[in-house]
């Protein structure tokens, strides 16, 4: 398959859902929600050059892996980003609001399209344990609750290699 048939996605997962993709080779049992430079975020950041749009759309994953971590009380304060190389023909948009970044993949990612792993460090434990706790609020408007977001979202996730996920979980 060309190389431009492929388009990067990034997957918004939590530390336990490494020791899964690890595990068994793929990254969930079905759909995978994931964000991308989709049509939609192109028309909605017109200026934006292709680097800022897929910062846009990793940033949209991070936040929703915040969402992940609320739902899942027992799994490390720490975010958790997938970037995958995936089949351009298998994205399926999930809306077409303005600005979207979501799409979903009917199947799940299998360990051979990872491209790389975005973990927090040690030291966004405190901050990303109070986002995770108020990520919905945040979403829903509350701004003290946006500021806590926020306070996250300027920690740096840690860049590592595929060859790396042993140390990862």
């Amino acid at each position: 398959m060309p190389i431009t048939d492929l388009v990067r996605v990034y997957v918004p997962a939590t530390v336990p859902m490494l020791a899964s993709l690890r595990a068994a080779g793929r990254l969930g049992d079905g759909p995978v929600v994931a964000h991308a430079v989709t049509p939609a975020l192109r028309e909605w950041y017109a200026e934006g050059d292709e680097e800022e749009l897929e910062y846009v759309a990793f940033t949209r994953a991070a936040q929703a892996a915040l969402q992940l971590l609320r739902h899942d009380p027992g799994a490390p304060r720490r975010r958790v980003v997938i970037s995958a190389d995936v089949a351009a023909g298998a994205l399926v948009r999930e809306d077409v609001e303005l600005g979207s970044s979501t799409v979903r993949l009917p199947q799940p990612i299998s360990l051979k399209e990872v491209a790389s792993i975005h973990v927090d460090g040690v030291d966004a434990a405190e901050a990303v344990a109070a986002a995770a706790d108020v990520v919905e609020e945040a979403l829903a408007g509350d701004p003290d609750a946006r500021f806590t977001v926020d306070g996250a979202e300027d920690h740096e996730l840690e860049w590592y290699a595929v060859s790396e996920l042993d140390e990862l979980t």
